[in-house]
């Protein structure tokens, strides 16, 4: 790993509010359940707008159509937010359908600051290590969505054998430096994140790449203990939109180390 490169070490902890989009509103799928779909905007600017507004750095943004479908689906949208986003000093990181270096390297000429790969990781490893060549380390993070300790993929339709640490240390391999992690089961039901499973992994690749949580995060305590356990930072999404957090209380929750 180049001396320049930068791992967190718990040091800070970054707040990633989401916004996902299906057929251009901001929706949420309860464990990735395309029919079990709530609608909570239909218009992306706005929420990122509000986001902004209270303090985020960075918005996490997915295109659950590309996710699902294989190519990016939601393509315009997402470069008006990320304008939005830059007229705020703030940045952007976009996943979903983003299965190979040509589309990453798309995605990020059109406004991403860094983009995630999921399918393509387990599926077309060498494109995850081409774009990290091409783009940088920095430009690059890895989602490892897990059902039962094993790797979902396609929009989280498509189990894999591939366990999600086995994952994890074959990125690595490839020159990934961050991952986001989400726990299917917990995603958008508001019971709190999978916070073992999350320090093991963290653990497990720490001083080689960092972790950001996602999934299940509801509260001020949930976030302070992912804090204290080292990881980068978390998404936090469906706790926002019910109003059981706000983003500036996330935010100030995490400050400095619990």
């Amino acid at each position: 790993m180049n001396a320049d490169t930068h791992v967190n070490m718990g040091a800070g902890f970054l707040i990633l509010p989401s916004i996902d989009l299906r057929g251009g509103l901001v929706v949420d799928l309860y464990q990735g359940d395309y029919a079990r779909e709530t609608v909570y905007d239909d218009v992306a600017e706005a929420v990122a707008n509000r986001f902004l507004a209270d303090g985020a750095s960075w918005l996490h943004v997915v295109d659950l159509d590309g996710a699902r479908d294989g190519a990016p689906a939601n393509a315009a949208l997402v470069r008006k937010l990320a304008d939005i986003v830059h007229q705020h000093g703030a940045r952007l990181e976009l996943g979903g359908g983003i299965r190979s270096a040509a589309v990453a390297r798309a995605a990020l000429d059109a406004g991403a600051d860094r983009i995630i790969f999921g399918t393509a990781a387990v599926e077309h490893p060498e494109q995850v290590a081409e774009t990290v060549r091409a783009s940088g380390p920095e430009a690059v993070i890895v989602g490892i969505d897990g059902r039962d300790g094993r790797v979902a993929t396609r929009g989280w339709q498509a189990p894999s054998e591939m366990t999600t640490r086995d994952l994890a240390e074959a990125m690595i391999g490839r020159g990934v430096i961050r991952f986001v992690c989400t726990d299917i089961a917990r995603d958008s039901t508001l019971t709190g994140p999978n916070t073992p499973e999350l320090d093991v992994l963290n653990r497990a690749v720490a001083g080689r790449a960092s972790v950001i949580a996602s999934g299940g995060v509801t509260t001020v305590a949930q976030l302070q203990e992912l804090h204290r356990l080292g990881l980068e930072g978390a998404v936090v999404g469906s706790a926002l939109y019910a109003g059981r957090l706000t983003v500036a209380e996330a935010i100030a929750a995490t400050r400095t180390r619990a």
